[in-house]
């Protein structure tokens, strides 16, 4: 049965079990390798996590290779930590994966039909109810950066029919947000009422995005990312100049601005 399977999975499969191997030596040779823990790694994959996340809205398909490679390292390193103290085994995290996207997917392996993604979705989170989740807000991770986590709660709120029918009416609700947000400001409430009615803000704001396909961490990033080329172009030509930062006016600084906005592609 094995020698029937595509030529592609032959070969990942023999080159994952060579990745293992390698794991297996390093932790019984590497001085390094043999220190680390469950916690000593945690900061590492979320730092690769990032890179992966860099490298994907930079659109570097060699770059996403890499830092793919770099994750799966830190799932098999976790596996191999896990098989030292018998809590689970590589064999044990691939056969729960492989049984849970089964179970999840009963419109492939069931008897069960769906008209769209929406169905889908709908499905995947009532499944979760009845495996023992309370809330289908549950499985949001705490330490999510907040605009990511408000997305994900919005997701999980619309699959199960918590939604707004419109985009009109989510652009009802950022007005009204702005509105309460600008009051608070001119009248000079406390700081804790104006950042909670930033915050209002914020989650229509994100509301919106989902309502017109926009994903708005994406969006931020590549926003990041173009200020920071554009304010290192305003460094570099302005030392080229021989002007420093710190004493130029605004206004000599915005005509290296709008030089480094002209030089931008699309």
């Amino acid at each position: 049965m094995k020698n029937q399977r595509p030529q592609h999975i032959r070969d990942a499969a023999s080159e994952f079990e060579r990745l293992m191997e390698i794991m297996d030596e390093l932790r019984a040779k590497c001085p390094w390798d043999k220190k680390q823990t469950f916690e000593s790694l945690r900061h590492l994959t979320i730092e690769e996590t990032y890179e992966l996340a860099d490298s994907i809205i930079d659109d570097d398909k060699q770059g996403i290779k890499g830092e793919l490679g770099d994750l799966l390292l830190h799932i098999v390193f976790y596996a191999k930590l896990g098989s030292e103290t018998d809590d689970f085994s590589m064999k044990e995290v691939i056969t729960t994966i492989c049984e849970k996207l089964i179970h999840r997917h009963p419109h492939i392996y069931g008897d069960v039909e769906v008209q769209n993604e929406q169905d889908v979705k709908e499905n995947w989170e009532k499944l979760k109810l009845k495996e023992g989740r309370s809330s289908v807000l549950e499985s949001v991770p705490k330490s999510l950066p907040a605009l990511v986590k408000a997305t994900r709660i919005q997701d999980k709120a619309k699959a199960v029919g918590f939604d707004w029918e419109n985009k009109d009416q989510v652009w009802e609700k950022v007005n009204e947000e702005l509105a309460e947000f600008m009051n608070e400001t001119v009248a000079n409430q406390s700081p804790e009422k104006i950042e909670a009615e930033f915050g209002d803000l914020l989650f229509s704001l994100i509301n919106y995005a989902r309502f017109i396909d926009v994903n708005p961490e994406n969006a931020l990033e590549r926003t990041n990312k173009k200020f920071i080329e554009r304010f290192q172009y305003l460094e570099s030509e302005s030392a080229k100049d021989g002007k420093e930062l710190g004493k130029m006016t605004l206004e000599e600084m915005d005509k290296y601005w709008d030089e480094a906005k002209k030089l931008e592609v699309g």
